[in-house]
């Protein structure tokens, strides 16, 4: 079954410095555009983010500074990825959340409008997510081909979570039968705070997660306004946040004498 078109819909990727929408920049970007004919024309352009790639993004993605260095900026690129997109609808798999708000922020940045008001977006992992719910009676379901029987009582449903488990290890081999192992594939996330109000950047730093100090070192704020730790430590923030936030704040203190 193929797609029927009244206009043409442009599907495209970014590959990014990084994530912040603020502050990353695109360094390459792919558009496939599928004409209301079922033709296909593709634009791919790597983009000069006139800032350093760090390592950490060039591993997910391969791309380094030397590769960009000769390459249009996106101030330079923008009128022409402009023409190429204007017409259409948009497509992509989390576009909705990052591809389309980042693109909104390089245009801007480059001075120049694009409306999206009247276009059509279509985010794929959107539709895989209303199509096969991510719920543990789903999950029951698709790898124990079972229905789940008391849901949401906590015994039948921590039963189920392990029934679910052992069937994935099961479907997918690569995952091994232990728990360093499936960690091993599946990643093992370095978190600061159960709240996530903090993360680490790159370099194994704190840094803010929320608010106007975003990617911001939380000890280089605690040094320079010292009175955000009060307002923190009042606020309404978990526990265990306000406790992460002390322990940086006497390493802070022990730095500075």
């Amino acid at each position: 079954m193929s797609l029927q078109l009244q206009r043409p819909i442009a599907f495209f990727d970014l590959e990014t410095t990084g994530v912040n929408l603020s502050t990353d920049r695109i360094v390459e970007i792919a558009i496939v555009k599928i004409m209301p004919d079922g033709s296909r024309q593709v634009k791919r352009k790597l983009i000069n983010p006139e800032m350093p790639i760090p390592p950490s993004s060039t591993e997910i993605h391969g791309i380094t500074d030397e590769m960009v260095k000769d390459a249009q900026t996106f101030k330079q690129a923008a009128n022409e990825l402009k023409q190429f997109i204007e017409s259409c609808d948009l497509g992509g798999y989390n576009s909705n959340r990052f591809d389309i708000p980042l693109l909104m922020e390089e245009f801007l940045r480059s001075g120049i409008e694009l409306d999206l008001s009247k276009k059509k977006m279509v985010d794929v992992q959107h539709i895989f997510y209303t199509m096969e719910p991510r719920t543990l009676t789903a999950a029951y379901k698709y790898y124990c081909n079972k229905e789940l029987e008391g849901a949401h009582s906590a015994e039948h449903d921590i039963n189920a979570t392990i029934d679910v488990l052992l069937a994935q290890i099961q479907r997918y081999p690569q995952l091994g039968d232990s728990v360093e192992s499936i960690l091993g594939v599946i990643g093992e996330e370095k978190i600061v705070d159960y709240a996530r109000r903090f993360s680490f950047d790159d370099k194994g730093v704190e840094v803010f997660n929320f608010g106007k100090h975003k990617g911001k070192p939380v000890m280089d704020v605690l040094r320079q306004e010292p009175q955000y730790y009060d307002w923190m430590m009042r606020g309404d923030f978990p526990l265990h946040t306000k406790q992460k936030l002390t322990e940086i704040l006497n390493r802070t203190l022990l730095k500075n004498n």
